[in-house]
């Protein structure tokens, strides 16, 4: 009889917690600081634009690159090092002297948040259980909602902007210091008893046969690993479902304001409400995804999401959008840990450190290019044509998250 999973080591869950509290910090300083950032450096608004753009390419990089050399440096040495990038860059932001040096560091910086993303991932995918890792997703959120609570007060304070870095930087290198002084826990991978997911690729082993004297675990190659049909379905569930989050967000107050004629403060409200209720879906469906099956929450959570998709759709009155919105919201809280969480078990233990980089490098793709596409067809067509524009994505999300099961089956 096998035993029940252990939990996790506290120090180690409360590291990556706060691991992905960091992560969304610089993400909520930059749109408060901004303006005062212009100023200061005396460059026009959309500069802004050079820096996520430069941020976004590094992050990509990195988080592909970290999938394959994770092997190499181990997971502990990994987020250190990367933590260090991080907290040196935000400090180069601090005392950036003008615009080109800040888009040099915020090459810095992606590198060192896609490889903190990309190697926690693939740690928690094997040593975290459903409700750890849509929990530590949920931090992110908070991490994003308290970076622009304080930048605010720093500026609230009579501050300069450079301040808010400055505290965010002080915090990434105490974080840094954290993971190198617990590299040997994370070396130790997930705690006894723990059970690692069956591998669907590798031979199962039969006691007494010729499989059992073969090492527990092999290397594979990265060739290998491209060739596997679900690695690319599964980058591309990864883009496509990040498209759905952030173009939600981020056109939801036109679509409020200009189609459904709410006021904006009311549009401002639900648009909180819709990233709100992602924050608690990922509390609370954690919980239910250990005690329902990951793979019933990844389903019901799919078909949740097409359904709120379909009502943002409908020519209806606003509070039907703004229902959608949050059904949206809610419903697709768990899909990214869970299909993060899921990953081995759709391209087998050997592959599933290098298929999570690659899935968030996807993500990242996903997020930086098909919001902006869907802001050039809304303006072109109409801002009706959101809800519409999400129902594809959606439908073309569970399409491709069955048919990445079906390749991951093992043959008969």
């Amino acid at each position: 009889m096998s035993r029940p999973p252990a939990p996790p080591r506290p120090a180690l869950l409360l590291l990556a917690y706060l691991a992905f509290v960091s992560l969304g910090l610089p993400d909520g300083l930059i749109g408060v600081g901004w303006p005062s950032i212009r100023r200061d450096l005396g460059v026009p608004t959309e500069a802004v634009g050079v820096v996520l753009t430069a941020g976004t390419v590094a992050y990509l990089t990195s988080s592909v690159l970290a999938g394959f050399t994770l092997a190499r440096l181990g997971v502990g040495w990994l987020l250190a090092g990367s933590t260090v990038l991080a907290g040196v860059a935000l400090t180069g932001y601090a005392s950036t002297p003008a615009l080109a040096v800040m888009v040099g560091f915020a090459l810095v910086l992606g590198l060192g948040s896609g490889a903190i993303d990309a190697g926690l991932n693939a740690y928690a995918a094997a040593a975290f259980g459903a409700r750890h890792m849509n929990w530590m997703h949920a931090f992110f959120g908070l991490g994003v909602a308290i970076g622009p609570l304080i930048m605010t007060a720093v500026l609230g304070a009579g501050l300069s902007w450079r301040w808010g870095y400055a505290v965010v930087a002080a915090a990434q290198l105490a974080l840094a210091t954290a993971f190198a002084l617990t590299v040997r826990l994370w070396r130790a991978g997930p705690p006894a008893g723990a059970p690692l997911p069956p591998d669907p690729i590798a031979p199962q082993v039969v006691p007494g046969g010729p499989a059992e004297a073969a090492p527990a675990a092999r290397r594979s190659s990265v060739g290998a690993t491209l060739r596997l049909p679900a690695v690319w379905l599964g980058g591309a569930a990864f883009a496509v479902y990040v498209a759905i989050e952030v173009s939600t967000g981020l056109w939801a107050f036109l679509l409020l304001t200009e189609g459904r004629g709410l006021s904006a403060a009311v549009a401002g409200l639900c648009v909180s409400g819709y990233w709100g209720s992602l924050f608690v879906g990922r509390v609370v469906q954690g919980v239910v995804a250990e005690r329902l099956g990951t793979a019933r929450v990844l389903r019901g959570s799919l078909l949740g999401m097409a359904g709120g998709a379909v009502l943002v759709a409908l020519p209806a009155p606003g509070w039907v959008t703004v229902a959608g919105l949050l059904v949206v919201g809610f419903a697709a809280a768990p899909v990214f840990p869970l299909l993060t969480l899921t990953t081995a078990e759709r391209v087998g233990r050997d592959h599933a450190d290098r298929t999570i980089g690659l899935q968030i490098g996807a993500a990242g793709l996903g997020a930086a290019l098909v919001p902006a596409a869907v802001g050039v067809l809304l303006a072109r067509v109409s801002v009706a044509a959101l809800g519409p524009t999400l129902v594809v994505l959606t439908v073309a999300l569970v399409a491709l998250h069955a048919a990445g099961d079906r390749r991951a089956l093992p043959a008969a």
